[in-house]
């Protein structure tokens, strides 16, 4: 079984490239980090988490910034934007931005994407909160088109441009994995659409093993088989029994949440983090 932790990269929190060492060192397989432009004052949207926003989430870095920093200072952790929020990003700046770090990275960029839940912040990116998940399946695709093909075009009804070049292309073939988030139903209906990965926040809807059969339906209807799809739970409990469980029932990978919080503070916690590790794999 994999192993990695998501974060809120901020200024206050231990450095990305500290922190991927310190996550190599340790045999985590992945390093992950959230998105967010920025956070509206009105705060008329509820976030799913809870009643009050963290304040980590008005302080989130750029994520391809941090995770290049993360790349450039480690050599086989893989890199990954969980979530990337894909409805509030050009899909000609992004695809090249994806392509980039995969170069930078050698290969080991994991495109984590969603749409988000904040619709003051989407509208202030030009998104209507009602039509953002069409928003960003159209711009999923243009990505791909945009890394398969020279030249790419691509035609919708919210993204439209005619032939275009855009180099360079991803490392990996044909892309790089694309982890989708969200909840079931609709999160596995768009992972068997246009995903390699479903990757659900832990504790947010039903379980993921719950879920699977929903995945497998999905995967039916768009004539894929589930095994092509990979499971990932974010927000992971850190327990091993649990881990054990979930790897028997198809989930490959475990992302444990860290606070955005200093080295003092974290490394404490991915030693013991890393016990799991050391007690699922061996």
């Amino acid at each position: 079984m994999d192993f990695g932790v998501c974060i809120f990269p901020t200024a206050d929190a231990m450095h990305p490239a500290e922190l991927g060492r310190a996550l190599e060192e340790r045999g985590f397989e992945s390093y992950w980090v959230a998105e967010h432009t920025h956070i509206p004052a009105s705060r008329r949207s509820p976030w799913p988490g809870g009643a009050d926003l963290p304040q980590m989430y008005y302080e989130t870095m750029d994520p391809f910034v941090a995770l290049t920093a993360a790349a450039t200072a480690t050599e086989n952790l893989k890199v990954g934007t969980g979530i990337c929020l894909v409805v509030e990003r050009d899909p000609i700046t992004t695809a090249k931005e994806v392509a980039s770090i995969d170069h930078v990275s050698n290969g080991r960029f994991l495109f984590g994407v969603g749409g988000g839940w904040n619709a003051e912040e989407m509208e202030n990116h030009g998104t209507a909160f009602d039509t953002r998940w069409k928003l960003m399946r159209e711009r999923m695709e243009a990505m791909k088109a945009i890394w398969a093909d020279d030249p790419a075009e691509y035609h919708g009804e919210f993204v439209d441009f005619d032939p275009i070049f855009s180099k360079p292309k991803p490392v990996q073939s044909p892309h790089p994995p694309i982890h989708v988030g969200g909840a079931s139903p609709w999160g596995p209906r768009r992972a068997a659409r246009y995903g390699d990965g479903w990757m659900p926040i832990n504790g947010r809807g039903g379980t993921i093993m719950d879920d699977l059969p929903v995945l497998a339906e999905e995967c039916e209807k768009n004539g894929r088989d589930i095994a092509e799809i990979e499971l990932s739970l974010y927000m992971a409990p850190v327990n091993a029994d649990v881990a054990k469980e979930h790897e028997e029932g198809g989930v490959s990978r475990f992302i444990f949440g860290l606070p955005p919080a200093d080295a003092e503070t974290l490394l404490p916690m991915l030693d013991k983090q890393a016990e799991v590790i050391a007690a699922v794999n061996g």
